[in-house]
């Protein structure tokens, strides 16, 4: 059955109901008893020595009826108590507080959230049906502006947790709502899923937030110190973390091969090649296996790359050793940091933040924005049957200079900094990043401009790809606040086109390799290759970038 455990505050005159509920409760509020229901309650006495309960419900399978309790409780289910207070508003995501556990989330247009926990000892973590445990949140006490949130008694570490949420169904208002799914918390530092990359045999894995406040912090070292290479001095080598180290021709143990820690065993051939920095492919959380999840011509891909971020928190988890999962992916992320930076070499990182991997509405792929609260989340086109916008080609576009999307935007680079150290960021199609909310594009984007007067990311190279797919090609033109470096894809054309022999390039060479006065005043990185180093091995093998 289904036990369906209600719970509600004195303090709040009405029951704030589990959509899943309504049809019980019609006309009544009832404590049905059955022989099978195993919930206990004893009253909880909590904030200010009064009882301020949350109003959720419990959901929990027991056998093959519905019981509907209705309790200010302390709640038991067979294995362990959950209390429950309503929360916090900040930080959003989770952190740990006094009482327990903070959970919180935010949503414009949401109408109902509802928290869902797997606890480790409720049930095998793939067999979702089994031991998962939702908590609705009651606006009228978990509920602060447009944040969600709600405090529970739960280990500090070993829990999965996501979001149901509910609202408006109005798709020409650009609403996007599922109650069936269950959503990644955008602000999870951690995810947890497929643990083996490529793993055809789970290719449909489910991904959630998870945390741990068990582990001690990571020890730096007492003699670790940043590089601080200035960008004209820098030799940027860009690789795929993966890809830099599976293959058996790496001559590392398989346990290690297209992992963080293969990348510390080959820092000798990186100072070898010369380069003091590398531009690591997207790192943050991505679905290898997302073109297989649906029949489509490119159904038999894996996304090796990782331009499709699920998560803008989380290290890919993937690229942990040995299977490792998400925890030992973090870890194992900040020792590559800490050695290369003690090799002299800084982190650089390709991110991704004008699309997500949700796709567009002919074949969405929700796992998170697009059910939270899409209307805020994506550029929409209202006049053309409220669509999402396509100016990453990837049929989406995120709606980068929306207040809240631009403090996650922040948020996520300031924690890759201070949690991670890195060096510096290459913006990938960046050029989105200047797109009002409708896009059109902005001479002053208030994201751009953030970037640059960040006091944490003032240490930091950022350096954007000033073009997109919507034909907005801003090089030599990028709003920069004398903090901003850009890819030079003229320099990389003309030099191309002199060293292939192209008649009436000498010119044209001679203005590229002398910093492109034609088109920069300050600040442009210039490129030869990206993603086709291992190619053009005539080119001595290495992504050669020249800073000016």
């Amino acid at each position: 059955m289904e036990v369906m455990l209600l719970l509600h505050s004195p303090l709040v005159p009405a029951l704030s109901v589990h959509p899943r509920c309504r049809s019980i409760l019609s006309g009544r509020a009832s404590y049905l008893k059955s022989s099978q229901q195993r919930v206990f309650g004893e009253v909880e006495r909590g904030l200010a020595g009064s009882c301020k309960m949350s109003s959720f419900v419990l959901a929990a399978r027991a056998g093959e009826q519905s019981v509907v309790v209705e309790e200010e409780a302390l709640l038991k289910s067979e294995s362990s108590p959950l209390k429950v207070f309503p929360g916090q508003a900040h930080p959003l995501g989770v952190s740990e507080v006094e009482s327990g556990i903070n959970f919180a989330i935010f949503s414009q247009n949401a109408t109902t959230v509802t928290l869902c926990l797997l606890l480790e000892e409720r049930g095998i973590r793939n067999e979702l049906d089994e031991g998962m445990i939702e908590l609705t949140l009651d606006p009228k006490v978990n509920k602060t502006g447009d944040i969600w949130h709600i405090c529970v008694e739960v280990p500090r570490s070993n829990v999965l947790y996501g979001y149901r949420v509910d609202g408006p169904r109005d798709w020409s208002q650009g609403h996007r709502f599922d109650y069936d799914n269950i959503l990644l918390d955008p602000y999870a530092k951690l995810i947890e899923g497929r643990r083996v990359f490529g793993d055809a045999n789970n290719k449909m894995s489910k991904y959630f937030g998870t945390y741990d406040f068990d582990c001690l912090p990571f020890d730096w070292g007492e003699n670790y110190k940043l590089p601080k290479i200035h960008e004209k001095d820098l030799v940027i080598y860009e690789m795929n973390v993966r890809a830099f180290t599976a293959d058996d021709s790496s001559g590392l143990d398989s346990k290690i091969r297209g992992s963080y820690l293969g990348v510390i065993e080959k820092i000798p051939h990186l100072l070898e090649l010369g380069v003091n920095a590398v531009e690591l492919l997207p790192v943050f959380e991505f679905d290898e296996m997302e073109l297989q999840r649906r029949p489509n011509p490119r159904d038999h891909l894996i996304n090796t790359w990782g331009y499709s971020t699920i998560n803008f928190f989380a290290p890919m988890s993937r690229y942990a050793s040995n299977g490792g999962g998400p925890i030992n992916a973090s870890r194992e992320f900040r020792e590559m940091v800490r050695a290369l930076h003690g090799a002299g070499i800084e982190v650089i990182l390709d991110v991704v933040y004008n699309h997500t991997n949700e796709a567009d509405d002919k074949n969405p792929y929700t796992t998170s924005f697009r059910g939270i609260d899409n209307k805020v989340y994506y550029m929409i086109d209202f006049n053309n049957n409220a669509q999402l916008m396509n100016f990453s080609g990837c049929g989406n576009t995120l709606n980068c200079n929306h207040p809240d999307v631009m403090e996650l935007i922040l948020d996520s680079l300031r924690h890759w900094v201070t949690e991670y150290h890195v060096d510096g960021f290459r913006f990938d199609l960046a050029s989105v990043l200047c797109r009002g909310t409708d896009g059109s594009p902005h001479n002053a984007p208030p994201l751009i401009r953030a970037i640059a007067k960040d006091s944490i990311l003032s240490r930091c190279k950022i350096i954007a790809e000033p073009w997109d797919c919507g034909g907005l090609y801003l090089v030599g033109k990028f709003p920069n606040w004398d903090r901003w470096a850009e890819w030079n894809g003229i320099y990389r054309d003309d030099i191309r086109r002199f060293i292939k022999g192209d008649i009436g390039m000498k010119g044209s060479f001679a203005t590229r390799v002398s910093g492109s006065a034609d088109l920069f005043q300050v600040s442009p990185t210039d490129f030869v290759l990206m993603k086709l180093s291992f190619l053009l091995y005539m080119l001595t093998n290495v992504m050669m970038w020249s800073c000016f």
